[in-house]
């Protein structure tokens, strides 16, 4: 697969076929294309925890808003939930400032899954309260962003944005449309 046909390919996804299962070394191999990723002033403050058994997944999933254009939708139905996560942490014993590091590594890690033949979600809406209490971390990690992982049964679809509406819905078949804005709409020459 080609750069451009790997970019265009990585949707978000929130619907998987949980039983399909995402081993420890595929979520290593995913990380590891986060480690070799840029890195602000190459502090490389990131941390990762890794879960991909049925029972953490059920422990994780309440944590977790999905969806927020969706207002009709609470998340997927038990049997469509992902079958793993990985939690990117910013550890504050390195640096207080993570800047973009946590987005360039799900980036990477997302892209990294879609090679694979997997999807995710890049979830900022997190409970981290409650999931720093559920999972035990340490006060030294920040909880940034928690990725979900599976093998997608949802179709996406990108459509081009009417105007400023750029909100993504589903039509009555369950098709995920995303509008985007034009490239002509993007570029500013000065």
């Amino acid at each position: 697969m080609n750069l451009k046909d790997l970019v265009y390919g990585t949707r978000s996804y929130r619907r998987f076929d949980e039983s399909c299962q995402i081993d420890r070394k595929q979520l290593e191999d995913l990380v590891d294309l986060a480690r070799m990723s840029a890195s602000a002033a190459n502090r490389q403050p990131l941390k990762y925890l890794l879960y991909n058994t049925p029972e953490y997944c059920r422990r994780i999933f309440p944590a977790l808003a999905w969806a927020a254009y969706l207002k009709d939708w609470e998340g997927p139905a038990a049997g469509e939930r992902p079958s793993a996560y990985i939690i990117i942490l910013g550890d504050k014993e390195i640096t207080e400032s993570f800047n973009v590091d946590h987005g360039i590594a799900a980036q990477s890690i997302m892209l990294g899954a879609t090679e694979a033949g997997f999807g995710g979600c890049m979830i900022a809406s997190v409970k981290r309260e409650a999931l720093r209490n559920e999972l035990r971390i340490p006060g030294n990690l920040e909880i940034l962003l928690v990725l979900a992982l599976g093998k997608p049964v949802e179709k996406v679809v990108v459509d081009e944005a009417a105007g400023n509406d750029i909100k993504y819905w589903r039509d009555g078949e369950g098709v995920h449309h995303v509008p985007k804005r034009r490239l002509d709409d993007l570029i500013v020459n000065a």
